[in-house]
């Protein structure tokens, strides 16, 4: 008999049955035995079916569980990666507008200095070429703090203001140490505790194009001459004007005939054109004017005037080591309780920040324009 045969009960048939009639009770015992031998297999067999569903359907647990564990990996990475993409496509609109901004205000210094050499004398044509100080850095206190080089070098400081524009949804932040920022940005990824919610926020550097080499063209002009430390009286522009042309107007002050003048309102510093050779070269050699205002004198100083063009001008990218941009923020409070949530937020060790030095937050859907200075800290 088979192992299948031998996990069913057949039924006898009718010689079976008649047989079974004349068996003596040894056989009948031994058919008892028999079958009870057979009734222990098939319950052996349902208990290892029994056995063998339960491990079945603990297998197709545990696959289900891994499947719905896949498929919330898969969610949270497909969501992860969108807002990777959204935030490197700000970066990128940032960037193109910063560049944007930065040949604009190329253009606009090129235009003003074209309109400056528009309004040259016609007699300019004499004027000697030869490297000069700037107006505005005449009047500039220098004093020595300790600093030493070899290098005998002819530079021009300037003073930076740079313009970034700021798209909505975005902050800058500025930490006082600059390892407070390198670690802000190194997390990337970090989530603000709010009064009722969390938001997740992005960090990121700041770059910013800066100029790395200038070249200016300037000319001192043989008909021009500036004059400053002019006194803060209450006199308009047209007022101060008629007595500097009045006073230098007179031979006996070495003056000569004016032919126009203008006030420079950023420095308050006066340009006076003169209709003659010789007259420039004259009163620069005496330098110090005592000159009446009112009821008093007061002493002006005359330099020659510079006219500068620019030649060249080169840019370099440059990471700021202290601030951090920040992406992403959504809009679920006004601009001043975020922007105090967030300065809260970085300013907590535990969240790897430090002090904050500054802040700047532009709500979603507006646009702002921040302003990078030098940093002398």
């Amino acid at each position: 008999m088979t192992d299948l045969e031998e996990s069913f009960i057949q039924l006898a048939d009718e010689d079976s049955l008649k047989n079974s009639l004349t068996m003596t009770p040894e056989c009948i015992q031994k058919e008892i035995e028999k079958y009870k031998d057979r009734c222990f297999a098939l319950e052996q067999d349902g208990a290892d079916l029994k056995a063998a569903k339960e491990a079945s359907e603990q297998k197709i647990q545990e696959f289900q569980n891994e499947a719905e564990h896949l498929r919330e990996k898969l969610e949270k990475d497909a969501l992860l990666n969108s807002e990777l993409a959204a935030s490197y496509q700000t970066k990128m609109h940032l960037a193109k507008e910063e560049r944007s901004q930065l040949l604009q205000l190329k253009q606009k210094l090129e235009e003003e200095l074209k309109e400056l050499e528009k309004r040259r004398d016609a007699y300019n044509e004499q004027e000697k070429a030869q490297p000069q100080v700037l107006p505005s850095l005449l009047e500039r206190k220098m004093v020595f703090k300790g600093h030493m080089t070899r290098e005998d070098t002819n530079s021009l400081a300037m003073t930076l203001l740079i313009q970034y524009p700021l798209a909505g949804g975005s902050a800058l932040i500025t930490f006082e140490n600059p390892e407070v920022a390198h670690r802000i940005i190194q997390k990337q990824k970090h989530e603000v505790e709010l009064d009722e919610c969390r938001v997740r926020v992005w960090a990121g550097p700041v770059e910013l194009l800066l100029p790395s080499s200038l070249e200016i063209e300037m000319k001192r002009s043989s008909r021009r001459v500036l004059v400053s430390s002019l006194p803060s009286l209450d006199l308009s522009e047209e007022q101060l004007l008629d007595k500097l042309e009045l006073f230098f107007s007179k031979k006996k002050n070495g003056g000569g005939e004016v032919e126009w003048r203008e006030f420079l309102s950023d420095t308050r510093h006066v340009v006076l054109s003169f209709m003659h050779d010789g007259v420039v070269e004259e009163l620069i050699k005496k330098g110090h004017f005592r000159i009446q205002f009112g009821k008093t004198k007061h002493e002006v100083r005359v330099t020659p005037y510079v006219s500068g063009a620019i030649a060249d001008v080169q840019f370099r990218p440059s990471i700021c080591t202290r601030t951090v941009l920040l992406s992403g923020i959504p809009d679920v409070l006004d601009e001043e309780a975020m922007q105090d949530a967030l300065e809260i937020h970085f300013q907590k060790p535990s969240q790897g920040g430090g002090e904050v030095d500054a802040i700047g937050y532009v709500p979603a859907g507006k646009h702002g324009l921040a302003i990078f200075e030098e940093d002398t800290e």
